[in-house]
């Protein structure tokens, strides 16, 4: 399960443009908590902090706990607008999450063993098809990543979905086929030129430039 971020925020009093440009003037991030059949609820975050956040991994299948004054709530991040220059955040959208929320979210896969795999090791090549999985999760049961253990796979061997042990409250949005995660490929192997043909040819020409003399 992936681990939980603990954020403090304000109450923005008013919504628009202007409050939102005077909240980025003082190192705040103007955001919206929606979602929970609650009236959506708008706030301000730390810069400073949310940046130090942001560049966790998994950042979007996070849970965060959002103190606004004294009032928790649980949230995902659903979305992030980013200055087109700077890069840095303009406004976040919350999704407010209870025990019997479902979320769609991106889980990262990770792959272990290499070391140990007799494919990998006689120079075959882990073809990644799928960095990521999307999956229908319990919000309160997010999983951190998928794991693949490579140990013992070969040249030609391909990993699917089904290979893989997924947590409990959780299932990939494809479910009509057993789709690849990954393969294990056979070596590119480059073919050089023989070195003795090279020598040979580049002495057929010796003494082309020498001229008799009578």
């Amino acid at each position: 399960m992936s681990n939980n971020i603990n954020l403090s925020a304000t109450k923005r009093d008013r919504a628009g443009k202007g409050s939102a440009r005077a909240a980025r003037r003082s190192g705040l991030i103007p955001a919206v908590i929606y979602g929970g059949k609650e009236a959506p609820e708008t706030i301000n975050i730390d810069a400073n902090t949310f940046s130090k956040i942001i560049s966790q991994p998994g950042i979007m299948s996070s849970l965060i706990n959002i103190d606004v004054e004294g009032k928790s709530s649980n949230v995902l991040t659903r979305d992030i607008q980013f200055h087109p220059v700077n890069d840095r955040p303009l406004h976040i959208d919350f999704l407010r999450i209870t025990a019997s929320s479902t979320v769609t979210v991106m889980i990262p896969v990770v792959f272990l063993n290499e070391d140990t795999s007799p494919g990998l090791k006689s120079g075959g090549v882990l073809n990644v098809v799928r960095y990521e999985i999307e999956m229908n999760c319990a919000a309160t049961h997010i999983p951190e990543n998928l794991t693949v253990d490579l140990a013992g796979t070969e040249i030609g061997d391909s990993i699917h979905i089904s290979a893989i042990e997924l947590p409990e409250h959780a299932e990939p949005t494809i479910t009509d086929r057993d789709f690849t995660i990954a393969t294990i490929a056979a070596p590119t192997v480059e073919v050089e030129k023989d070195e003795t043909e090279t020598e040979e040819g580049a002495g057929d020409g010796e003494g082309e430039a020498e001229t008799s003399e009578e």
